[in-house]
């Protein structure tokens, strides 16, 4: 993949490139990372490199990056499964065989999204929207039935003492609380359909996730 677009960026456009990261991508896609998800997150849980070699051996089609002027400002990664082997209750650990995804399927159903991020300075241009859209256009290409993952929940910590997870998320989805994440994920089309437990060691969301889903509208398959 290689798609030419633009975006605004303080008022203006400017022209962005979205395509399959490579090796010569590496040590960039750690630095947006990095400014993406800075503490609390756990640093072990940024990418290294020999994660991203596995990415880009095992599934290129699910490895991609946004980049503007020549530096990587935001990523995404998925692999394949058959998610009825994991359910909806699975943790990211064990879903992407933590973050190395050596258990990608080919013959499976569901590209499943490992990780996404955006560094803040350019969060709401659209690269985030644009990049699930490019993996979406993948779940089309491959015929494949949804796109699923697990979605933070940041603000729950702040509100773990007047709700449950799924009590957080339907206030959400009301419009009486706001989530970033979630938010984004709904703005994007994807549809909550579970919550994890132990999805992954995230202090803002007390490690809770929401397992969002986008159905491939072409598959008959997909709306079971």
């Amino acid at each position: 993949m290689n798609k030419q677009l633009y975006v605004w960026h303080k008022g203006k456009p400017v022209e962005a490139i979205i395509r399959n990261y490579s090796e010569q991508d590496f040590d960039g896609l750690i630095e947006a990372q990095r400014l993406s998800f800075p503490p609390p997150f756990p640093e072990e849980l940024l990418w290294n490199k020999e994660q991203l070699r596995e990415h880009v051996a095992l599934f290129r089609e699910g490895a991609l990056c946004a980049e503007v002027d020549d530096r990587i400002v935001g990523s995404m990664t998925g692999l394949i499964v058959d998610i009825s082997e994991y359910g909806h209750s699975h943790s990211w650990e064990t879903v992407t065989d933590n973050g190395y995804i050596r258990n990608h399927r080919p013959d499976g159903n569901t590209l499943y999204v490992v990780d996404i991020c955006i560094i803040p300075e350019y969060r709401k241009t659209g690269l985030g929207k644009w990049l699930m859209q490019s993996m979406y256009e993948t779940v089309v290409q491959l015929q494949l039935d949804r796109l699923l993952g697990g979605g933070r929940m940041p603000g729950y910590g702040t509100k773990s003492q007047e709700a449950t997870p799924q009590q957080y998320v339907e206030k959400v989805l009301t419009g009486e609380w706001s989530d970033p994440v979630i938010s984004f994920l709904l703005r994007c089309g994807r549809v909550p359909v579970g919550i994890a437990e132990n999805y992954l060691q995230d202090e803002e969301s007390l490690n809770h996730a929401v397992i969002m889903e986008w159905r491939n509208p072409f598959r008959a398959s997909a709306a079971k």
